[in-house]
């Protein structure tokens, strides 16, 4: 089995060392990078489980190492600081990360810490994967939101984009009505090429791909004067 893999960005050599023997003796593979900016560059570049950010830092600190990250990727970030404040710990788990440290500290907790916000976000991620292979089942129509698949009575249909975003949009808002001008803006977003009339095309040919009587919809319901509802 290959180690996780766990990026140091601290530069004290002597504290990096350490932290780097006692990760490699829990059975990651660690990485060192003494610098901020090459730090961030190596942390946006992926492939680590986790991260462990000095505050102090030249070139950019561990705040801005840790928003910066946070912004693009899930991954979970350790704070480390000569700090004691309240208000740098607040403003550092503010910043998205998962735990923060006050040197001095046992490495031993280091690489206990860490490998409970691997096991954390790895759950998380299986819990997250198995809601979205579960899809929305409702009396015979089955949506699968990842693999962009609609089944009606285990009979996969063909749907296009557009119309399996609005069925999607509507089936994950059950019982809400809403406007054609809502259903535009919230499923074309700032396509200017259509007006408020596609959303009812595209209704109409949902309706013949999922209504077992098109004239009396079980699934997308008209309500006269306000919209559209998914009816469950």
């Amino acid at each position: 089995m290959v180690p996780n893999r766990i990026l140091i960005v601290e530069d004290d050599e002597l504290i990096a060392e350490l932290e780097k023997d006692y990760l490699e003796a829990g059975g990651f593979q660690a990485e060192v990078e003494l610098n901020g900016n090459q730090g961030l560059k190596k942390a946006l570049g992926g492939g680590y489980e986790a991260l462990v950010l000095d505050v102090m830092l030249p070139g950019k600190n561990g705040f801005e190492i840790c928003r910066e990250v946070r912004e693009v990727m899930n991954v979970p970030i350790l704070l480390v600081t000569a700090k004691k404040e309240d208000v740098d710990k607040i403003r550092g788990l503010g910043l998205g990360a998962d735990d923060y440290l006050v040197k001095p500290f046992s490495p031993m907790e280091l690489v206990a810490r860490v490998k409970s916000h691997i096991q954390m976000h790895q759950r998380l991620l299986e819990q997250k994967d198995r809601e979205d292979l579960k899809g929305i089942c409702v009396d015979g129509l089955e949506i699968y939101p990842k693999e962009r698949k609609v089944l009606l009575e285990r009979q996969v249909l063909s749907l296009t984009n557009k119309e399996f975003e609005l069925l999607l949009f509507l089936a994950e808002n059950p019982n809400i009505v809403f406007s054609k001008e809502t259903l535009f803006d919230r499923v074309w977003e700032m396509d200017s090429a259509g007006t408020v009339a596609t959303v009812t095309v595209h209704i109409n040919r949902l309706r013949e791909k999922i209504e077992r009587d098109k004239e009396n919809p079980r699934f997308i319901e008209t309500v006269w004067g306000a919209g559209y509802r998914f009816r469950v």
